[in-house]
């Protein structure tokens, strides 16, 4: 089956603290010590935000071109030399794409081009690497106010995939502003990490990510060194330095060479991590921000896990609840949100017992069942996509599901992966010092599951994302603090299922008094501004093109 527009349009939205199928495991004692790196032989470049830029550096001259086709590490059509991942990022899922970027409204070509910055800040005189960048020039270059930079999340989504995606929905932002994207440092072709080949992968995501018993574990873990040994084994030189740090430091590279004085930024869900951690650095630099679907960053990784637990629960009743609103023309067993939930919990074990037929050779298991379900949860525009593809499974076809699931891991048809999933592991892994044993894990299972029935394994344990990392992590949570920046427009999503609400309240609380401005929108799904709520879109508009910052405390519905 081909994959709708909508799915597509919906994977492209996914772009949150990525919920991956749960693989992470080691087979370790105890909970890995926070400065303990394990191989000895990777440099940790946590400091490295002390460090100055050369000037050679600050003052390289970018030559834009029409963009090509994305890669491979993108979502595109060639097969790959080496290594793809999945997650949440552009390109997920549908046809791979093996042509270059349509061109925005009007007419007006995107334009890609490769920054140098240094692999390592600590070293600035040292070896470089390229990052991507595309853009879609201000319409109106009189009142042009400077660039507009996009993160859309992950980590690992590729915004030279994911904005030209997107054009028509910042159409309005670019009357004044130049749409500017990039892939981060380890994203894609900026120097994309590498680990598994898509066979390894389908392999990896086709295990058991919530093991029952012991013999399943050891297939989890043995399943994960294999992933860690192949992130190793392929990008290994540059895995200390893929942090959520360096991608700030890179950004503020990137506004010298962009010719901005002040950063102006829109960040969505890692998103507003990345931000919160610039304005931390570079207080001084930040222009008009907008931090949309939040993290919250006074969380560590295990808190982390359980808001997320409780955000896809959350909006899952949502879900269940539309469906028993509709009576009969919701085609899912039940009355009531509990009968339509324990139907699903029902399917889902028996896919624990006996996968089902998916796509071509490809089964349905129960993991990438709940993958699918995730996926879908992100936008209430695939609502439908999900009452429909639960009711097929339960008449013995998983295809629309595993095609979910599918767009949430980065496997186009083709079956090959973009490279969010090893991306993803890898900044959250050089970013987060916390590392889970088997033992730990265990442990916590029971309050996992008091949250979810549904999620709850699947999210507990998937703690274990980065047990065995041959990199140490930098924080338990970051610094976000930005004394002396100016007013950051901070917009959290009451159904917000992979960033909850609160965390819009924590990072404005965290920026600090006067910086950070917190905005609400009573919807669903991952984010406010992509809903095409006017409210919203009205608010960040007149404070992106006018400067007006929207009240502290402002609703829309």
């Amino acid at each position: 089956m081909r994959t709708s527009p909508a799915l597509r349009a919906a994977a492209l939205a996914a772009t949150a603290t990525m919920l991956l199928p749960l693989t992470a495991c080691s087979g370790s004692g105890g909970d890995a010590s926070a400065g303990t790196d394990r191989t000895q032989n990777f440099p940790h470049a946590a400091n490295a935000a002390d460090a100055s830029v050369p000037a050679a550096l600050a003052a390289q001259k970018l030559t834009w071109k029409l963009c090509p086709a994305p890669s491979a590490a993108q979502g595109g059509g060639t097969a790959p030399p080496s290594p793809l991942p999945g997650g949440a990022s552009a390109g997920r899922g549908g046809p791979a794409r093996t042509a270059p970027p349509s061109p925005a409204p009007g007419g007006t070509p995107w334009e890609c081009t490769f920054m140098k910055v240094p692999l390592d800040y600590a070293k600035p005189d040292g070896e470089t690497i390229s990052l991507e960048l595309i853009r879609a020039r201000a319409k109106d270059r009189s009142k042009r106010i400077g660039s507009l930079i996009f993160n859309f999340g992950g980590p690992g989504a590729s915004g030279v995939s994911t904005l030209p995606a997107f054009g028509n929905s910042y159409e309005k932002l670019r009357t004044r502003y130049d749409l500017v994207s990039f892939d981060p440092r380890g994203v894609g072709r900026s120097a994309g990490v590498k680990c598994m080949d898509d066979k390894q992968l389908d392999a990896r995501f086709e295990t058991d990510g919530t093991p029952d018993d012991a013999a399943e574990e050891k297939v989890l873990v043995a399943e994960q060194k294999k992933f860690v040994a192949a992130c190793k084994k392929n990008s290994g030189a540059e895995l200390p330095f893929v942090g959520t740090t360096d991608a700030a430091r890179d950004m503020d590279l990137m506004r010298q060479v962009l010719g901005d004085d002040k950063l102006h930024y829109f960040g969505i869900s890692y998103g507003t991590e990345l931000g919160g951690v610039y304005a931390h650095l570079f207080p001084k630099n930040i222009g008009r921000a907008v931090l949309d679907g939040v993290v919250d960053p006074t969380e560590d990784y295990q808190q982390s896990s359980i808001g997320q637990t409780k955000g896809f629960q959350l909006a899952l009743d949502n879900f269940t609840k539309d469906c028993a609103d509709r009576g009969d023309a919701c085609p899912l067993p039940g009355t009531t949100t509990k009968e339509i939930e324990q139907g699903i919990a029902e399917l889902l074990g028996r896919l624990e017992k006996q996968p089902i037929q998916g796509l071509g050779s490809r089964k349905l298991t129960q993991t990438l069942a709940i993958t699918g379900i995730a996926a879908a949860l992100y936008s209430k525009e695939t609502w439908p996509l999900l009452e429909q593809g639960i009711d097929e499974a339960d008449g013995g076809s998983g295809a629309l599901l595993l095609a979910l699931a599918d767009s949430l891991n980065g496997r186009s048809e083709n079956g090959h992966y973009d490279n969010s999933t090893a991306a993803n592991t890898a900044v959250n892994c050089v970013d987060s010092k916390q590392r889970f044993s088997l033992d730990r894990t265990r442990s916590l299972l029971p309050e996992f599951r008091k949250l979810s029935r549904i999620f709850g394994d699947y999210m507990g344990w998937g703690l274990m994302q980065c047990t065995g990392w041959p990199v140490p992590g930098a924080w338990i949570t970051p610094d976000v603090s930005a004394h002396g920046a100016p007013p950051v427009l901070v917009i959290g999503n009451t159904g917000d299922p992979a960033t909850p609400y609160t965390g819009a309240k924590a990072m404005a609380e965290a920026l600090g008094k006067g910086v950070g401005v917190q905005m609400t929108y009573k919807g669903q799904g991952h984010g406010a501004y992509n809903s095409g709520n006017a409210c919203v879109q009205k608010e960040v508009g007149g404070y992106l093109l006018d400067g007006k910052v929207p009240a502290a405390g402002t609703v829309c519905r």
